[in-house]
Parts: C-alpha cells; sequence; structure tokens
C-alpha cells in the first residue's frame, strides 16, 4: 500500500520529468489521479483543483501552444505550486 507522501512523490517526480523535457503528460496524469490516498489525505478542494488542472494540461497537449488557450509551462507552473501546498498539508 502506497502513503499519500509517496503518492505525492510521485506526482511531484512525473512532475519534474516533464520539467525536464523527460516525461509525458500521460503519465503525470495517470499517477495523478490514482492518487487516491492522498487526494482522501487532502481537503476536497486540493481535489478539485488538481482534477481540473489535470484536465486543462491534457487539453492543451492536444493542441500546439499556440492554438491552446492554455499554456503548459504556466499549467506545470501551477501544478508545481499544487505539489508544494499540498505537501505542507500533509
Amino acid at each position: 500500500m502506497t502513503t499519500p507522501a509517496m503518492q505525492l512523490d510521485a506526482i511531484a517526480s512525473a512532475l519534474n520529468a516533464l520539467h525536464d523535457g523527460n516525461g509525458r503528460i500521460a503519465t503525470l496524469s495517470d499517477t495523478a489521479r490514482a492518487s487516491d490516498a492522498l487526494l482522501d489525505a487532502l481537503p476536497l478542494r486540493y481535489r478539485e483543483v488538481l482534477l481540473n488542472l489535470l484536465d486543462r494540461l491534457e487539453s492543451s497537449a492536444l493542441f500546439s501552444e499556440e492554438s491552446c488557450s492554455f499554456s503548459q509551462k504556466d499549467l506545470l507552473d501551477s501544478l508545481q505550486m499544487w505539489v508544494d501546498k499540498a505537501r505542507a498539508q500533509l
């Protein structure tokens, strides 16, 4: 069984891989969406914000940066902020 902290570390690792250009949005999204122990340990608003960010990030992956209304860089920065706040909350 994985702990909330382990699941948060997995999300952070997938996010860092994306920042480094070695990751995939699908990997980050799948990892985050499967983090039930983490999401159950956090206040409900954390789940809502995470899922919203993931939806927008997945949508941005379907289009080139220029034609999408969501900036992948801004979304990744927001996800990093979410990870930092979630870590402080745990």
